[in-house]
């Protein structure tokens, strides 16, 4: 377990940066205690600073996680934003989108949000903006990628894709061997 090197910072900050904005210092600076973001095995660990001094203590190894896995770097160095970090994005996001119930199983399923499945977006969204997926009860569901600006969406047909899926809560049981 080792911190992230600045070019891996960079690239992971920037992918937060999508869904959170400056929000990100928020997960740093939190009123108890201090948080970091840990590097295991290609995966990034979002864990306090006792919880580090307590997993320093175990054989690089032996340490299959700790804390919470945020998403991992491929091997051409890209980070890949987990469903693991969707409780940590969702109280500072800053574009959200709003699935009516017939929309929410087909989103959980792993396909993309179509144009008649939204119940509401974030003023000024911008295309290719990281949103954060909610039901009308502002239960988050998971995270994409907005198609189409606020303003586009308005004029475009209903079964047009107007959030692009790469996350969601339904990976739990679609993937439980390989989230950790």
């Amino acid at each position: 377990m080792r911190p992230l090197t600045p070019e891996e910072t960079g690239t992971f900050f920037e992918k937060l940066s999508k869904y959170i904005g400056e929000n990100i210092k928020l997960l740093i600076d939190r009123p108890d205690g201090t948080y970091c973001f840990r590097l295991h095995r290609d995966r990034v660990y979002y864990l306090s600073e006792e919880l580090l001094k307590i997993g320093s203590s175990a054989a690089r190894d032996n340490l299959l996680s700790i804390g919470s896995c945020f998403g991992k770097f491929t091997k051409s160095g890209k980070f890949h934003l987990h469903v693991t970090a969707l409780d940590y994005l969702a109280p500072s996001a800053k574009h959200k989108v709003w699935l009516k119930s017939s929309a929410e199983q087909q989103f959980l399923y792993g396909h993309h949000v179509m144009k008649s499945g939204l119940g509401r977006i974030t003023e000024g969204t911008e295309q290719y903006q990281g949103v954060i997926v909610y039901n009308m009860n502002d239960l988050p569901l998971g995270f994409g990628v907005a198609a189409k600006s606020t303003l586009a969406i308005r004029n475009c047909d209903p079964m047009t894709i107007v959030v692009f899926h790469q996350g969601d809560t339904g990976e739990y049981i679609r993937n439980e061997e390989f989230l950790t």
